[in-house]
């Protein structure tokens, strides 16, 4: 009897797993607006990668950059977050997933205006742009420099 009791709780254990680690994952949560076809893009690349996400369309990006603090310099068509992080623009799903294992002490990343060739701007050409690494004071430094391809 007890032994059919344990193995139950340990298949039902086992069967739970997948559903905790897909609990455990990051979900990105976006502000963009309803009619823009590169953040929609941008969106499907992070689903193509992987990555979750949560989206909300908004009148004003630029509200949500301000509230999460990030420069509005630094600001592109989308905003968005995740675990803490602000990811401002078409930043690679790549470079999210380098910024959530790493944990720099940082407010996020951002790919200022909207590059050619990032995710969500593929087109005809590709141009040279940078993922910056920003701090909470609004300095930053290249986290990766992506070349014209």
């Amino acid at each position: 009897m007890r032994y059919r009791l344990f193995s139950r709780m340990i298949l039902a254990g086992v069967m739970s797993l997948p559903l905790l680690a897909s609990a455990a994952a990051p979900v990105v949560e976006v502000y963009k607006s309803a009619s823009c076809g590169c953040c929609t893009e941008w969106v499907k690349h992070l689903h193509k990668n992987g990555i979750a996400t949560k989206v909300h369309n908004v009148e004003d990006t630029s509200d949500y950059r301000a509230k999460l603090g990030m420069p509005q310099a630094l600001g592109s068509c989308h905003t968005a977050r995740v675990n803490g992080y602000v990811i401002e623009g078409h930043v690679p799903a790549t470079e999210i997933k380098r910024l959530l294992a790493e944990k720099p002490k940082a407010l996020g990343l951002a790919v200022p205006a909207m590059p050619m060739g990032s995710p969500g701007m593929e087109g005809p050409r590709s141009d040279p742009y940078d993922v910056l690494l920003v701090q909470a004071n609004g300095r930053y430094s290249t986290y990766r420099h992506y070349g014209a391809k």
